[in-house]
């Protein structure tokens, strides 16, 4: 097999590879960390490279197939990790400046999950400043990532970094988090896949600085996720990344796999939510994956909008400004020039609640989640999309209050899945205008298998979208 090619290959293909012993590790690794220096300079993805540590990693991979000894399912695979996800004995930056020396003592529980079945992190991604400076993937510490399909667009955010390095081929797999589109968003603006799952499906430990844990919107808003090119990857990501851990309590045991749905599986359709408006290249798109699914045996079912919708979006965000309004004053700091504008412009619009407020806030929102899963009961997948335009001009959020409202106005679905807690998985629809597009399944708490399948049957129809070389403009 070509060195040139291992890098193109699927996470499964290149991990039954190494299994048989059709290539090495190391050659994988090779591989990857060339991409890496021909393709990272234009797009700024990855931010802080491990070659050294990878093929160590790599190296005693290949040792233990000599050694006949059993590999893991994901043995050799190079996966990159957010920056603001801990890998032992690397600075965990946030992209902070003030963070450059803060190296992590362990890997978080996800990436400790990914070496176990014997992944390879490659290096941290980059993101927003501190995740809160907006939708674009821009740091104080690294500055802009690129969208390799148009330098002139975002690939999104928070997670954009993975989304990029994924797209490009300079990693199989990428662990990102999301509290409101941060893995689904970059995956349709890159033309990728990518999972959101059920709030206490992964083990994850989102702690900052210090022992303390956050309050319960970070608790429970923040999932970790993974980025493939395509859904057996993230399949495969799934089955490593599900489980419990004794330094998460909140992650539960269960099972994988669901029972089989009777008869075919209801899809609501919902392509404008909120009746917001919807790009004609994203109402396209869902309409795409609705034929796919109605090919593949689905019942689709066009309905006139997800549950209180707007009742859910402002209990979001009320939720997280009362959380977040005390530190404030001491974060925004780390911000940069105009890093704060997003979260600022959000305060201004929303109040903290009062105790007795939060109080009844926590009750609204236990019964938003109720009425979701009465939905989920009729119909077990909601079939929408992650954004509702194409990918927008970088930093639109902070430039003025009317771009911060349109870009949370495009994100809407994905706040509002994110503040229920039910998986998401978004999947690539092909492409429109030279950009990809995308949608994503939304699915009944703890069925991933759900979301997963139905992408997969859309895959099956539509295709994949990467890896792909950066268009023309993006490399400098």
């Amino acid at each position: 097999m070509h060195d040139e090619a291992l890098w193109k290959m699927p996470a499964t293909a290149q991990a039954k590879a190494i299994r048989g012993g059709e290539i090495s590790a190391v050659e994988l690794i090779d591989s990857h960390l060339a991409r890496i220096a021909e393709v990272n300079p234009g797009v700024n993805a990855v931010t802080q490279l491990l070659a050294g540590s990878a093929r160590d990693a790599a190296a005693r991979v290949d040792q233990q197939r000599a050694s006949k000894a059993e590999l893991g399912p994901l043995a050799g695979v190079p996966f990159t990790v957010k920056e603001s996800t801990p890998i032992e004995g690397v600075a965990t930056t946030f992209g902070v400046p003030r963070f450059r020396d803060l190296v992590a003592a362990a890997d978080a529980p996800p990436v400790a999950r990914l070496r176990a079945a014997g992944a390879i992190p490659l290096g941290h991604s980059n993101l927003p400043t501190l995740i809160l400076a907006g939708m674009h993937t821009r740091s104080e510490l690294y500055g802009d990532t690129v969208n390799p399909w148009d330098a002139s667009l975002t690939p999104g955010g928070s997670s954009g970094g993975d989304a990029v390095a994924v797209a490009t081929g300079m990693a199989a797999l990428g662990l990102g988090n999301d509290s409101g589109g941060s893995v689904r968003i970059p995956a349709q603006f890159c033309g990728v896949a990518a999972l959101k799952p059920t709030s206490g499906r992964f083990p994850a430990d989102h702690r900052v600085l210090g022992p303390d844990d956050p309050g319960p919107a970070s608790q429970l808003l923040v999932v970790d996720g993974p980025l493939a090119r395509t859904v057996a990857d993230l399949r495969l990501a799934y089955e490593t990344l599900a489980g419990t851990d004794p330094r998460d309590p909140r992650a539960v045991p269960v099972p994988l796999y669901g029972d089989p749905l009777p008869g075919p599986v209801k899809v609501a359709v919902v392509t404008d939510p909120g009746g917001k408006g919807v790009h004609p290249s994203v109402r396209a798109a869902v309409e795409r994956a609705a034929a796919a699914l109605r090919d593949a045996g689905y019942e689709v079912c066009e309905v006139p909008d997800v549950p209180r919708l707007e009742e859910t979006l402002e209990a979001y965000g009320r939720l997280t400004v009362t959380e977040f309004a005390p530190s404030w004053p001491a974060v925004r700091t780390l911000l940069g020039e105009g890093g704060d504008r997003y979260i600022a412009w959000a305060m201004e619009q929303v109040s903290p609640a009062s105790a007795a407020e939060l109080v009844k806030l926590m009750g609204t929102w236990l019964n938003i989640r109720r009425s979701w899963a009465h939905f989920l009961h009729t119909y077990p997948l909601l079939l929408g999309p992650p954004f509702t335009e194409p990918p927008v001009a970088p930093g639109l959020e902070s430039r003025d209050r009317a771009g911060r409202d349109r870009v949370a106005s495009g994100m809407r679905l994905c706040s509002a899945t994110s503040f229920v807690g039910v998986p998401a998985v978004a999947v690539p629809t092909g492409t429109a205008d030279g950009l990809p597009t995308g949608v994503q399944l939304v699915g009944r708490a703890f069925r991933e298998d759900l979301c997963l399948d139905a992408a997969q049957a859309i895959e099956d129809r539509l295709g994949v979208l990467a890896p792909l070389d950066p268009r023309a403009g993006s490399l400098n």
